[in-house]
């Protein structure tokens, strides 16, 4: 198990049965990087996995290979 794990088993275990909508999971992850602005780039990549499909994937690599290059 990794240990980012025990929070994913949390949350599966609190809220496992719960339906949410998207939009509801968006203003909760704006809401934890107002509190964790540290947190700001990790938080964007994992909406940006989440929004995309996974025929998506290569799209993403080459977007992340631009921005790189462009720092």
């Amino acid at each position: 198990m990794y240990f980012t794990d025990r929070g994913l088993e949390e949350l599966e275990e609190r809220r496992g049965d719960e339906r949410v909508n998207l939009t509801w999971l968006a203003d909760r992850m704006r809401a934890f990087v107002d509190a964790n602005p540290e947190f700001e780039d990790a938080v964007d990549r994992l909406a940006t996995f989440l929004a995309r499909d996974e025929g998506d994937e290569e799209d993403s690599d080459e977007e992340e290979f631009s921005e790189a290059l462009e720092s």
